[in-house]
């Protein structure tokens, strides 16, 4: 069975020196221009990590949060972080959801998250006795 980075390989062209450095002039703290946006994964570590995901978020990027580091530390601030989190996208009208037990997603308010409406049938499941 071929090794699973030399079938990516073929598939995905590998990025040029110029490419490589355009993309991380991006990264380095420029914003999207107008009508363009990024989807960018970052961990959370600390409480201060907010402030990034808000500027991002305002900046017009999707952010998928791993909030698993700050978990294995203290759930509480997990909690408190998905709550200021969950206001802030309310408050300027961006969207937030779950993804799976250790992400979560917040996009800008340009684009919403898609949710599959359940029946009353499978919002009640009963349980095992």
């Amino acid at each position: 069975m071929p090794k699973v980075d030399k079938t990516v390989g073929k598939l995905m062209p590998k990025v040029k020196k110029d490419e490589k450095r355009e993309v991380e002039d991006k990264e380095r703290g420029s914003q999207a221009k107008p009508g363009e946006a990024y989807l960018k994964a970052m961990p959370l570590r600390s409480l201060e990590d907010i402030k990034t995901v808000k500027q991002e978020i305002k900046a017009g990027n999707i952010v998928i949060l791993k909030v698993s580091p700050l978990a294995r530390k203290n759930i509480e601030d997990v909690k408190k972080v998905v709550s200021e989190l969950s206001e802030f996208a309310q408050s300027i009208g961006a969207d937030i959801a779950r993804l799976g037990e250790e992400r979560v997603v917040i996009t800008p308010p340009s684009i919403k998250i898609w949710r599959e409406k359940q029946s009353s049938k499978e919002k009640t499941l009963p349980t095992a006795v």
